[in-house]
């Protein structure tokens, strides 16, 4: 498994504040209230950063005291962090896109609404860091019998 890249979580980042931006610039233009995140939002993205780090943490105890550790549970470790960086990223730009639509009005935006978005941007911030950190805990060391070159195997219909 590849490691996150840096150019797919901008991309993401990118996409989650166009998809920001277009959805407040929406709701305006239909004469609603512009969209303002929950303060528990942020709250959750701490509590999945704490989950990711604790899940990855017993692989990377194991890989440094050099026991073997299941594999499937690394890699379920590092699927979490992944995802959790790619969450983290998308809701990053969300929250980066609603608050440039804010900041573009000719009105001042409120301060409970800035607050929230910060919090959300922040929040998503941390949530990638701690995955990528979660996902470096769960490099796995290449195990001995996968440097040594394996026979081919027969091919089928093939000689006796």
């Amino acid at each position: 498994m590849r490691r996150t890249s840096a150019g797919l979580l901008v991309v993401l980042a990118l996409l989650g504040a166009g998809g920001g931006f277009l959805l407040d610039h929406l709701l305006t233009a239909g004469g609603r209230a512009t969209f303002t995140p929950s303060l528990l939002l942020p709250v959750l993205l701490l509590l999945i950063a704490a989950a990711s780090l604790g899940v990855a943490w017993p692989v990377r105890r194991s890989v440094r005291s050099g026991v073997r550790i299941d594999p499937f549970r690394a890699l379920r470790a590092a699927t979490l962090a992944r995802a959790s960086s790619l969450l983290g990223a998308i809701l990053a730009g969300f929250g980066a896109g609603l608050q440039l639509f804010l900041l573009t009005r000719p009105i001042e935006p409120p301060v409970g609404s800035t607050v929230a978005m910060l919090a959300l941007i922040g929040s998503a911030i941390v949530l990638v860091v701690a995955a990528l950190v979660a996902e470096q805990f769960c490099t796995l060391p290449k195990d001995p019998d996968d440097s040594e070159p394996r026979d081919r195997a027969p091919e089928p219909g093939g000689g006796h």
